[in-house]
C-alpha cells in the first residue's frame, strides 16, 4: 500500500505536536512509518525511550505484551526480567531503529505506538518477542496490521515450550495466546 507524501507529513507532525491530532494524540489515518529513531533505553519488554527529531519519546511495541518488571504497585511477573533482557539485548542504547506505525499515534499513556525495526538489519522486533516466548500476542484493535503474524509467532512459542512457556505456569492468564484475544 503506498501511502501519500501529505499523510505521512501529518503523521510526523502529530508525533511532534500531539494537539494537533485532537488532544489525545491518536491519529484515525491510513497506517504509514514513523520515522527513523535511535534507542535511549529499554524500560521493560514491550516499552522503550528513543530519540527521534531530537527528542525523547517513550515508545510501546503494538501487538505484544510482555510480563510486567516495572509496573507500579505490581509484583514482578514470571519471566519479566528475561523479556526486558532481551529486549535489551535486541535495542542496546545507540541502536539505530525504524517506527512504523499503525492506526492509532499513541495510547492512553501518551506512548508512541509503534512496530520497531532494527537498523540496518531490519530486524522485527516485535515479531522476535512473540516468536522466541518473551512476548504474548495482544491485539489491540484497531492496531492491527500484524495481529495474525504475533499470535502465530506466541503459539509456535507455545507448542515448542520456548520462554515463558518452558516456566511460568498458566502465563497466558485469562487469553488464549493462539486466538490473540485479550
Amino acid at each position: 500500500m503506498r501511502v501519500h507524501p501529505l499523510v505521512v507529513a501529518l503523521a510526523m507532525a502529530c508525533v511532534v505536536a500531539s494537539a494537533a491530532c485532537g488532544g489525545a494524540g491518536t491519529a484515525a489515518t491510513a497506517p504509514g512509518p514513523a520515522g527513523q529513531a535511535t534507542v535511549v533505553r529499554v524500560v521493560d519488554g514491550d516499552t522503550i525511550v528513543v530519540k527521534t527529531s531530537g527528542r525523547e519519546e517513550r515508545v510501546r511495541l503494538i501487538g505484544i505484551d510482555t510480563p510486567e518488571s516495572v509496573k507500579p504497585n505490581t509484583p514482578v511477573q514470571c519471566f519479566a526480567l528475561e523479556a526486558s533482557a532481551r529486549t535489551k539485548a535486541l535495542l542496546p542504547p545507540g541502536t539505530a531503529v525504524r517506527l512504523e506505525r499503525d492506526s492509532e499515534l499513541r495510547d492512553r499513556y501518551k506512548r508512541l505506538l509503534a512496530y520497531v525495526y532494527r537498523q540496518p538489519d531490519g530486524v522485527f522486533v516485535n515479531l522476535v518477542l512473540a516468536r522466541e516466548g518473551f512476548a504474548l500476542p495482544y491485539t489491540f484493535p484497531p492496531n492491527v496490521t500484524h495481529a495474525d503474524e504475533f499470535v502465530a509467532a506466541a503459539g509456535e512459542a507455545r507448542q515448542g515450550h520456548r520462554g515463558l512457556w518452558s516456566r511460568c505456569r498458566d502465563p497466558a492468564g485469562p487469553i488464549d495466546p493462539t486466538k490473540g484475544a485479550r
